[in-house]
């Protein structure tokens, strides 16, 4: 067995032997790898997810961003391949970072959403608008932020949720958190499978052969070497197998299996006014490709990646803030369609803040990459935050952003093309914040303007990669949150709408899979140890031809969710839980002919200990 998957079952054993015996919690500083998130971020909008929210979704992050973000999904059938696009882009324009390292895929430039597991982490955020400055390739249209935040203190703490539902739907979840004033280490073990044959609502067939599964492990330490520095570990390790949902019964059954693995070893000290951050990481994707299941031949591709990054912060004093930033990334890819080819990426940002006054702060960065397989552009990004009063913040943020060609659109056997340039953006935003009491609302504009968009088009015989299209996308995002608690009740309403026009400026049509509108709602209720809650997701109709043809249109649909669960013993030691998913049984696809399941149950069981 290779050295890096013994990593994970290692650190599980170590953590459970280390503070076995302590029972008592007693939380301090709180260990964030991604640090940049929190402090280069005042200027736009970000919305934090936290324990509370994940739970109450399917664990996959394509149900938790649909029914609490704006961000669109298209979704080939339930837990099949999943796609956001996110103020207008595409999935290769959305970023996901992982601690602070990008893992968007090197073969399709894009993360499939639902291969992440979210009880795996302790917090999600949804970063609206452009971050290639810090964040590098895809950070377009927007960027998710997978974190394992860690704090020091003395616990011992284990959580255990089974559920079970609809179409023979299992989920097994595991996480211990241990901990003493020098040493923190979040562990936790998830596995996920279905049957997933559910009927159609409009009693036309069944979904065949869409069974899939996976399993993650996740580990997060952090131990304190002494009071300056500090040495931290992430490890993340997935692994499943999907079979394709078919069209039609008459079709070849296809199936495919995806691993990923990803380690990182971060030090980080404090020196006076200085911070430093080394941070090296390795990351391995892999895919094998079954065109037929009846078959063991199989395409297969694999890319290799080695990160090395160093972080310098200064604090000049006076509220302002100089972070020098220089990184370094070799790429490996091989596969049935791919030769061995080596790519190397070296980029230096540098990034500024000052807190002004106490009402204004405002942040600059500038970055540049240097590789041999593409020309690109010099990045930037600038913004300003004041608060006129308690009551009203305005936020301005301007950049340019970019996104690399990947190893298909360079390397693939036959069709490659070395001579593509990255798609680049220029955009900018405005928003407005508003708080009085329990509420806050933010209301923002944006404008996108994107050149040398890559797309896939026919050469002859061949389809091959050409920078193509301009792209212009502009519209609104609000984002409502209300929380009130009087004596033993509380009661909770978020909600978020989009409204987004992304046009090719050539033609004037609006890109296909990008609605105009999308809301999503949730209302919960609770009482002592018992909660309800209920989730409404709407999308408004889409283009899936690129003359907008109104004859290929998918309509707008409204699914609703409800849930309700119970808590036992002093300590909530357990909680017990039912979801009813399309309570209202809509008919409904988000990708043509592949419909989505009508009202389906989830009944769950959690033992916190």
């Amino acid at each position: 067995m290779k050295l890096k998957r013994l990593i994970l079952p290692f650190f599980i054993l170590v953590c459970q032997f280390a503070l076995a015996q302590n029972d008592t919690i007693a939380l301090k500083e709180v260990i964030i790898s991604d640090t940049q998130l929190r402090d280069y971020s005042t200027s736009q909008s970000v919305l934090k997810l936290t324990d509370s929210v994940i739970n109450k979704n399917a664990s996959s992050l394509t149900s938790l961003l649909n029914y609490n973000s704006v961000v669109y999904f298209k979704e080939n059938g339930l837990g099949m391949v999943s796609s956001p696009s996110f103020r207008g882009t595409t999935a290769q324009q959305t970023a996901v970072l992982w601690n602070g390292i990008n893992i968007n895929s090197q073969l399709l430039g894009q993360t499939d959403f639902n291969t992440i597991n979210t009880r795996d982490f302790s917090s999600i955020s949804v970063k609206a608008g452009g971050g290639s400055v810090i964040y590098g390739t895809s950070a377009i249209g927007g960027s998710i932020h997978l974190n394992n935040d860690l704090n020091f203190g003395t616990k011992f703490t284990n959580t255990v949720r089974v559920n079970y539902g609809s179409f023979n739907t299992q989920g097994y979840h595991y996480k211990a958190n241990v901990g003493s004033d020098r040493f923190s280490a979040s562990v936790s073990v998830t596995r996920n499978s279905s049957d997933n044959n559910y009927e159609y609502v409009n009693g036309k067939g069944e979904n065949l052969n869409g069974q899939y599964y996976n399993n993650s492990v996740n580990v997060a330490a952090a131990y304190k070497l002494n009071d300056n520095n500090i040495l931290k570990l992430y490890s993340y390790f997935f692994d499943g197998e999907r079979h394709f949902s078919l069209i039609f019964p008459s079709e070849v059954r296809t199936k495919y299996q995806d691993t990923n693995t990803r380690n990182m070893l971060e030090w980080e000290g404090t020196y006076g006014k200085f911070t430093s951050k080394l941070k090296a990481a390795y990351l391995q994707e892999e895919y094998k490709y079954f065109g037929n299941i009846a078959n063991p031949n199989h395409s297969y591709g694999k890319v290799e990646s080695i990160i090395g990054k160093y972080d310098l912060a200064f604090n000049a004093g006076k509220g302002f803030t100089i972070n020098a930033v220089f990184d370094f990334m070799q790429n490996k890819g091989f596969g049935s369609d791919i030769d061995g080819k080596n790519r190397q990426i070296g980029a230096g940002t540098l990034l500024i803040k000052h807190q002004a006054t106490g009402k204004l702060s405002y942040e600059a960065g500038v970055r540049k990459e240097v590789t041999s397989n593409y020309e690109s552009p010099v990045l930037f990004s600038g913004g300003a935050r004041y608060a006129f009063s308690k009551f009203y913040t305005l936020k301005l943020n301007a950049s340019k952003n970019f996104r690399i060609p990947t190893f298909n659109d360079l390397y693939w056997k036959g069709a490659g093309n070395l001579d593509l340039k990255p798609e680049s953006s220029w955009q900018g935003e405005i928003g407005n914040a508003f708080t009085y009491k329990d509420v806050s609302l933010t209301i923002t504009g944006y404008y996108i303007k994107l050149k040398d968009m890559l797309r896939w088009l026919p050469a002859g015989s061949v389809w091959r990669p050409v920078n193509t299209d301009r792209v212009r996308t502009y519209g609104l995002e609000a984002i409502l949150n209300y929380k009130k608690k009087f004596g033993d009740n509380e009661i909770g309403i978020n909600g978020t709408y989009g409204y987004t026009v992304s046009e090719n400026e050539d033609t004037g049509k609006q890109l296909i899979y990008v609605p105009y509108h999308k809301a999503t709602a949730s209302l919960s209720y609770s009482f002592k140890k018992l909660g309800a809650y209920y989730q409404f997701l709407y999308n408004g109709e889409v283009f899936t031809r690129s003359d907008n043809n109104s004859l290929y249109n998918i309509d707008s649909y409204t699914v609703g969710n409800v849930g309700l669960e119970y808590s036992f013993g002093k300590k909530d030691v357990a909680t017990l839980g039912i979801q009813v998913l399309n309570i209202f049984n809509k008919d409904y696809v988000s990708v043509a002919s592949r419909p989505l399941p009508g009202r389906n149950y989830n009944v769950y069981l959690t033992l916190n200990f």
